[in-house]
């Protein structure tokens, strides 16, 4: 499958945020990217510019496609309720955005490749596919023979407490989904209503 590989913090630089890691040298080199920095003459940001902009700050967050992500926003338009708090919560009822949120691996696409590597369980089987959407009761682990491996057991810090949507068992080693999250408790700093503004047109 196709994903961003490239220099995390250069996509970083053009959000002026850490939306694909630590931005540990954000700080340091915060000018967008490009030959000349700062001092090129950028032009303010128009309506449709700013709509795509935050469309592929979601895409980058979560590291997700765009058809995929399409076809989560076409979803989240058919349920009921408001479009765009829909679209965060199929984004954070995947699988291997839950993986990362319950701390069992300490980055998104960390939480990927061991939902891709089959060490992930959902009810008690594995499941490799990173965008299986968790419905509210769901059970997540790690497989039985994962367990006994020290190199992913040591990364697992436990979940972090103002995710009251989940729940995690640090003895068993097991999260629960336990429903979908409201807006206000997901933290990442996305304009969904741009985003709905951009495929409306």
């Amino acid at each position: 499958m196709a994903r961003y590989n490239g220099p995390k913090t250069k996509i970083s630089r053009i959000f002026g945020e850490p939306i694909l890691g630590n931005g540990k040298y954000l700080t340091k080199t915060s000018n967008p990217p490009g030959q000349h920095g700062a001092a090129r003459k950028r032009k303010t940001l128009g309506e449709y510019a700013l709509q795509l902009r935050e469309k592929q700050k979601a895409k980058y967050t979560y590291g997700v496609l765009e058809k995929q992500f399409r076809n989560t926003f076409t979803e989240a338009a058919r349920r009921k309720g408001v479009t765009g708090e829909n679209l965060i919560k199929l984004l954070e009822a995947r699988l291997d955005n839950t993986v990362y949120r319950l701390g069992i691996a300490p980055s998104r696409p960390a939480a990927r490749q061991l939902v891709s590597h089959k060490h992930i369980t959902v009810n008690g089987e594995v499941v490799n596919i990173p965008s299986f959407q968790l419905k509210p009761g769901d059970i997540i682990g790690l497989k039985a023979k994962s367990e006994g491996n020290s190199s992913l057991t040591s990364q697992i810090r436990g979940k972090n407490p103002k995710f009251n949507w989940l729940d995690w068992n640090d003895t068993e080693k097991q999260g629960t989904f336990i429903t979908y999250p409201e807006r206000e408790g997901v933290p990442e700093n996305i304009k969904e209503q741009l985003i709905v503004e951009l495929y409306s047109k």
